[in-house]
C-alpha cells in the first residue's frame, strides 16, 4: 500500500480507501469480514457516509483494537437512526445522528468531522445559519473531531467554504466523466474542476474521492459517455494523478469487489494508463496538461508533467510550488525543443511552447 500524508496533520492516509454506499446490502457478517481484509491489505481510510446503517456496528467491531491505526471520515448531516441513510441539515438531528454513529462504532472521536453534502449555496448557509459548523468547531476543540472536511459535487461551494479557511480535507466526486462534463454530478467546467484541485492542493487540503468510476457508468462502453468502457485501475490512476488527491474511496459491495480494486497495487502500469482519453475527449479540453506523463521518455530528461504541475501551482497561490521546481535537477529552461513530448502528448499539448512559458514565468519569480 502506499500513502500520503495529509497536509494539514500527520495522519498517513492509503491511496485506497473504502466508500460504503453498497456494502452494507452484503449483510453485517460480510461487512466485517471486507472491513478486516481491507485493514490486512493496509487500507486505513474509511468513509462512512454509507447506504444504510448496516456497516456501522461492523465496523465498531473489526475496528476493536486497531482504532488508533485508522481513520473515519464522519458525516454531519447523514442520519442512519431509522435504518436508512438520511440528510439533514438540523442541527438536534445531526448531534443525535453523530451521537449514534460513535455509539456504533465503539469510538469516542472523530478523525474527520464532514459538513455533509452541501451542493447548493443555500444549504451552505442554512448549514451556518444552524450552528453546525459552530457546533463542529466547539467539537474539535475538545479533541472530538481532529480535523474538518466539507463533501460536496459543486465547485462555486467548495471555493466559498474554501475561502473560509477551514477545512483539511475534501471530500469530491471526481472522474475523466465529470471533468470532461459528462453525468449526473459532472458540475463545472474542465477548468473549473481543475482549478479546484490545484487551490486545493495550494491550501494544503487533502481530497477523498467519490464516484470515481461514475457510479460504474464508465466500466461499459454502453453506459459510458465516451462510448467505450475505461478499467477501474484506469480510472484510480487518473484521479490521483490530481493535484491534491490523497485518496480514492471506491464503493464496494464485499471481498470480491475488495480483492479486485487492491489488485491496482500491482497492477502494470500499461493496466493503469489512460492516455486513451486523448482519443475521445471532448475538444474543450484539449490542450491541457493532465500530468499523465505519456510523453515520457523525455530525451532532456525533464518530468514534464510534474514542471507542468508546480506551474499551475504557483498560478493557483502556493508558494512552495517554486522551491519545488527551483529544486528539480531538470527545468523547463533544459527543453530540446526536440518535439518528442508534442508528438506523444494524447491531449494535444503544445509542450515546447509550455516549456518556453514555464521557464519565463520561473525566471521572473527568481528575478
Amino acid at each position: 500500500m502506499e500513502y500520503r500524508k495529509l497536509p494539514h496533520g500527520e495522519e498517513k492516509i492509503s491511496i485506497i480507501g473504502l466508500g460504503n454506499s453498497s456494502l452494507g446490502a452484503a449483510g453485517e457478517e460480510e461487512v466485517e469480514k471486507t472491513v478486516t481484509l481491507a485493514l490486512e491489505n493496509g487500507v486505513n481510510f474509511f468513509d462512512m457516509a454509507a447506504g444504510d446503517a448496516a456497516p456501522f456496528p461492523a465496523y465498531g467491531r473489526a475496528v476493536r483494537g486497531c482504532r488508533d491505526k485508522v481513520y473515519f471520515q464522519v458525516h454531519f448531516g447523514a442520519d442512519y437512526r431509522s435504518g436508512k441513510y438520511g440528510w439533514t441539515l438540523d442541527l438536534e438531528d445531526i448531534k443525535r445522528s453523530v451521537d449514534w454513529q460513535l455509539k456504533a462504532l465503539q469510538t469516542d472521536y472523530i478523525d474527520f468531522g464532514f459538513i455533509h453534502c452541501i451542493d447548493e449555496e443555500s444549504d451552505l448557509e442554512t448549514m451556518l445559519s444552524h450552528g453546525t459548523l459552530a457546533y463542529m468547531q466547539q467539537l474539535k476543540q475538545q479533541g472530538v473531531i481532529r480535523h474538518i472536511g466539507l463533501s460536496s459535487h459543486t465547485p462555486a461551494v467548495v471555493q466559498k467554504v474554501l475561502d473560509m479557511q477551514i477545512l483539511d480535507m475534501l471530500m469530491f466526486s471526481i472522474n475523466p466523466a465529470y471533468d470532461y462534463r459528462h453525468g449526473e454530478f459532472a458540475i463545472g467546467s474542465g477548468d473549473e474542476r481543475a482549478a479546484l484541485y490545484r487551490r486545493c492542493e495550494a491550501l494544503g487540503v487533502g481530497i477523498s474521492v467519490m464516484k470515481a468510476f461514475s457510479g460504474g457508468q464508465l466500466l461499459d462502453a454502453k453506459t459510458s459517455p465516451f462510448g467505450q468502457a475505461l478499467t477501474e485501475y484506469q480510472c484510480i490512476q487518473y484521479v490521483l494523478d490530481r493535484p491534491g488527491v490523497l485518496t480514492v474511496l471506491p464503493g464496494v459491495r464485499g471481498q470480491e469487489d475488495l480483492k479486485r480494486i487492491l489488485g491496482f497495487l500491482k497492477a502494470t502500469q500499461a493496466e493503469k494508463e489512460y492516455s486513451v482519453l486523448g482519443t475521445f475527449t471532448p475538444q474543450e479540453s484539449a490542450g491541457r496538461c493532465v500530468y499523465c506523463n505519456h510523453c515520457q521518455p523525455c530525451p532532456a530528461g525533464l518530468d514534464i508533467g510534474l514542471i507542468n504541475k508546480y506551474y499551475d501551482l504557483a498560478l493557483a497561490g502556493d508558494t512552495l510550488a517554486k522551491d519545488h521546481y527551483q529544486n528539480l535537477a531538470r527545468k523547463a529552461q533544459d527543453c530540446l525543443q526536440c518535439g518528442h513530448c508534442d508528438a506523444r502528448c494524447p491531449f494535444h499539448v503544445s509542450q515546447m511552447q509550455r516549456m518556453k512559458t514555464i521557464a519565463a514565468y520561473f525566471e521572473g519569480q527568481t528575478a
